[in-house]
């Protein structure tokens, strides 16, 4: 799934890639997907955004969006846009096909679910979704704006009767933070991910925003995650510590064997050592 440092890797990829591009042709829904998720009606994608030429990318949290002049075109959650320099190249099967006036595309599949919108501009007012609003309106654990104040406020005081899990990763608190980028972040904050937070110490909790900064950063920078892949099919640069590539390892701090299970309708990873 697509969080904060991969949708911020692929806003640059797309930066430097089909900025400048004039979109000469589109197809949304050739492959039908029961979770693939779009704004309006995909069959009238192309006359939308045919003849449009694409401007700067953003990352908002685990969303990226991209201006085509008074159109924008927005990716998220499950979705995964793959650049072509080869049109031969491309698969079959996708639910957003995008191609460029110089023989290049933009093509993306959906994996479990994701949003593939296009809309227009006039239409942001209308927009209602809590999770593309959420996106556009919290502070990114990248930026300045969230520091230590900022995140001392979303502990309120209701949450301590959350799991460290259901904390970061539910409500639309931090926005883009989910599942996958937080399995690292608890680990290093010697935190379990079903620990409540009310047993979770000021000194513990100022500890973890420290980790949530400098680990979201270091994902980012280094191209995203291990587990996941850039706009190139690549996989990111930065090695995860706990996911499905190190479990049953040895832990690096204690030598005990990773752990998995199911909670929350996802899995977690810890080291039942390490973290308590």
């Amino acid at each position: 799934m697509v969080e904060i440092p991969e949708s911020y890797t692929i806003a640059k990829q797309l930066n430097n890639t089909i900025r400048g591009k004039t979109i000469s042709y589109v197809k949304a829904n050739q492959t039908p997907h029961s979770f693939a998720w779009y704004y309006g009606n995909p069959e009238g994608y192309d006359n939308l955004l045919s003849g449009k030429t694409i401007g700067m990318s953003h990352a908002y949290a685990g969303m990226v969006e991209v201006e085509a002049e008074n159109c924008r075109i927005a990716f998220f959650d499950g979705a995964s846009p793959r650049y072509y320099e080869d049109l031969k190249k491309v698969h079959k099967k996708h639910q957003l096909y995008i191609e460029f006036d110089d023989g290049t595309a933009l093509v993306c599949t959906i994996q479990m679910y994701g949003g593939l919108w296009a809309f227009h501009e006039s239409e942001l007012d209308k927009i209602n979704n809590i999770y593309y609003l959420g996106a556009k309106a919290k502070p990114s654990p990248l930026t300045e704006q969230f520091d230590r104040e900022y995140f001392r406020s979303l502990r309120t005081e209701g949450s301590g009767k959350l799991s460290a899990k259901a904390f970061l990763a539910t409500g639309q608190r931090i926005p883009g933070l989910g599942n996958g980028v937080l399995q690292d972040i608890l680990y290093l904050s010697g935190i379990h991910p079903k620990r409540k937070m009310s047993a979770v110490s000021d000194e513990e909790y100022d500890r973890l925003f420290d980790t949530i900064k400098e680990t979201l950063r270091k994902m980012a920078d280094q191209g995203g995650r291990d587990t996941e892949k850039d706009l190139f099919g690549n996989p990111g640069g930065y090695q995860t510590l706990l996911s499905k590539k190190t479990v049953w390892t040895p832990c690096m701090k204690c030598g005990y064997e990773l752990r998995k299970e199911n909670y929350m309708g996802g899995t977690i990873y810890y080291c039942e050592h390490c973290q308590s």
